[in-house]
Formats: C-alpha cells, structure tokens, sequence
C-alpha cells in the first residue's frame, strides 16, 4: 500500500526476551531506565544496539518499582515523580551519549502508562517532565496525559499496541483480565497491518476504535516477542507499509 506507514516500538533494556534480535525489526526502542528494570550495563549495551542498527532511542520511565516490574500503580506525589521521570531520563541520556547515541523521546512504562490515561496530577507531571526534557512524549490517544502535552506544546508520540486487548473506551484491557494478551503471531501480524492500512483496531468485543497513531508497540519481554516481531515486520513489508521511526 504505496503512502503508508508506521513506527515499529518495543520495550527493550530490561534485561528479559532477546533485545539482539528484537533490534533489527523496529525502528523505536524503548530503552529501560533502572527504576523498573535494566543495569547500566545492560542499558549501555541496549543503547549501542540502537545506534548501530539506527533505531531511535526512547527513554522509557517508570515508578521505582524493581519487585513489581514497574506493573503497580504507586501513589507518588507530583513532585516526587517529577524528579524521579528528570532523574532516569538524565541517566539513558549518559548511557546513550557514550556510544553516540540521543534519548529523543519519553514513554511511560506499566502502571504509570496506565495511570497517565486518566490521573490528572501524574500526568500533569510526566508532561511537565517531557516539557523540561525538551522531549516529546509517548502516550495513549486520548488520554489525559496526551491532551495535557498538546496543551503545553509537548509534540506527542501516539501510540497503540500490537498485541495487547483493547476496551471497547479505547484502553488497554488489563493484565490480570482475559484477553489482555495476543498471543498468535499471524493475527498480531494481521492486526498491525489492517491498523496501518485504516487506522482501526478492534476492541476484545468486537466494537472497532480509531487509532490515529503514529506508532505500534510491541512488548519485547512477552512469550514469543521475536517471533511476534518478525511476523510484523515481514507483513508489513508485504503490504508495502514502510516501517520507519
């Protein structure tokens, strides 16, 4: 389909899945920071396989969650997630400028991903963070997050994701909840494409949402993530969907 195309993301540097392999596939990398996931060895090395297959790195933050994998909400006041968001994105900006890499953009991870969706003061502080940073910021369309960044003049990043459930309120279906998770290669595949061909995707219940995205995630530490991965990519080469960041 000449005139389409599509940003391919995946959550890397976490230190689960093969980011070796996952690297080639996509164009965007969302690059742990410490607070979920991720050493700074292994996020150097994420960074320097970045810049060698030339992905574009993002910086993706998280509550200082190393237990729970940065999958539970944490009540942090404003101020604290300011700083703590200012905090790991100086990091992967260190990390990346030792192999001549650039941080070019901000997304939050788990549970601040989901809580930014609908908590005002979270997310006021995620887009104030974005602001400061100079970045642009990743998010959920039409979330509270999203709609606080074009207020302030943050450049938004919007996003769906590939093989995660959607609500029929254009949400991610919850992990603990059936069907939050894809799990068959080929539809993941199909899915991506009909999304970059029409900007639709359809919710667990079969109501179709619009997804004016710029991007597709894939989660690089899910069962079967390369082989989901490669499936994406050689569809969208056959559909003529040019993958680029």
């Amino acid at each position: 389909m000449p005139g389409h195309r599509i940003d391919l993301n995946a959550d890397l540097g976490e230190g689960v899945g093969d980011d070796a392999a996952m690297m080639p596939l996509i164009s965007s990398a969302n690059i742990a920071c410490g607070f979920h996931a991720g050493t700074p060895t292994v996020l150097v090395r994420s960074c320097a396989s970045a810049v060698e297959h030339g992905v574009r790195i993002g910086a993706q933050v998280s509550y200082p969650d190393l237990a729970g994998f940065g999958r539970r909400f944490m009540d942090v006041s404003p101020a604290d997630l300011l700083a703590d968001v200012l905090y790991q994105v100086g990091a992967l900006r260190a990390l990346a400028a030792s192999v001549g890499g650039t941080v070019d953009y901000v997304k939050p991870h788990g549970a601040l991903y989901n809580a930014v969706v609908h908590h005002e003061a979270q997310a006021r502080a995620l887009v104030t963070a974005a602001d400061t940073l100079g970045l642009p910021l990743m998010t959920l369309p039409g979330s509270v997050a999203q709609r606080f960044a074009l207020e302030a003049g943050v450049t938004v990043i919007a996003e769906a994701f590939a093989d995660r459930g959607y609500t029929r309120e254009a949400t991610l279906v919850p992990r603990t909840e059936p069907h939050a998770l894809l799990t068959d290669s080929d539809e993941i595949a199909a899915r991506v494409v009909d999304l970059a061909r029409t900007g639709r995707i359809r919710a667990v219940d079969g109501t179709v949402l619009d997804a004016d995205v710029e991007s597709v995630c894939l989660h690089g530490d899910t069962p079967g993530a390369v082989e989901h991965a490669r499936a994406v990519r050689a569809a969208l080469d056959a559909a003529g969907v040019v993958v680029t960041r």
